[in-house]
């Protein structure tokens, strides 16, 4: 593959709470700020979407006692202020950031305008979408393929713990095997929970390919951005 010119990159909350089980560990927000920053610096426009899993676990379980809806909302908030982490630590090392979110709140991020968005990135910015798309009942997978496909992403590159897909959870079976590459139809009729049905699905339509790779290993953002063989691509 040709390095990619735009890249739409999914992380997982989880990230960048390192090895704790939730919240934000600044060391791990500023080593995968670099490697962003690096990636950047190369020329490909990077458009980011940050899930809030490891703000919300803190209340999941009061949250499981709420109605879907306002759970879902505390959810997009958790995903501004990983938004607003990851943002401040690519600022802190001199890379121009904006915070875009979907849920309008203007002291903290600019609202998100499609065109502006894209114009953020044909100047050297990178864009971080919040909030998910603002509507309950969405993941932010499906978030991020939407942001991918309106800011016409080359690519939605999902970083996640695991080096690509697997026929089951490597985490838990380890005679699991990997794709290297593997169809969008294959991955939603096998149920393999890449990423939810909706995005793949979208994806599909509007022929977006997405790469699934490990996140926990240094340098792999860039190794992808330049079009190396990482992790599975579903096409």
């Amino acid at each position: 593959m040709a390095p990619f010119q735009r890249i739409l990159l999914k992380l997982s909350g989880e990230v960048l709470a390192g090895s704790a089980s939730f919240g934000i560990d600044a060391d791990r927000v500023i080593s995968l700020a670099r490697e962003v920053a690096d990636v950047a610096a190369a020329g490909v426009q990077i458009g980011i979407v940050v899930g809030g899993g490891n703000i919300f676990r803190g209340v999941a379980a009061a949250a499981r006692k709420m109605d879907r809806v306002t759970g879902d909302h505390m959810g997009m908030l958790a995903t501004v202020i990983n938004s607003l982490a990851l943002s401040d630590a690519l600022e802190q090392i001199g890379t121009p950031t904006r915070v875009m979110s979907a849920i309008e709140m203007h002291q903290v991020a600019e609202p998100y305008i499609r065109r502006r968005a894209i114009r953020h990135l044909e100047k050297g910015r990178i864009a971080i979408f919040a909030a998910g798309t603002s509507n309950p009942y969405f993941s932010t997978d499906t978030a991020a393929t939407l942001r991918a496909l309106e800011i016409k992403a080359d690519v939605i590159a999902k970083g996640t713990r695991v080096d690509g897909v697997y026929d089951k959870d490597p985490l838990k079976f380890p005679d699991a095997v990997r794709y290297p590459e593997i169809s969008y139809l294959e991955v939603l009729s096998r149920g393999l929970g890449v990423m939810d049905a909706t995005s793949v699905a979208m994806c599909r339509d509007n022929r977006l390919p997405i790469i699934v790779f490990n996140l926990n290993m240094t340098g792999n953002i860039m190794r992808m951005s330049m079009g190396e063989a990482v992790g599975t691509v579903i096409h």
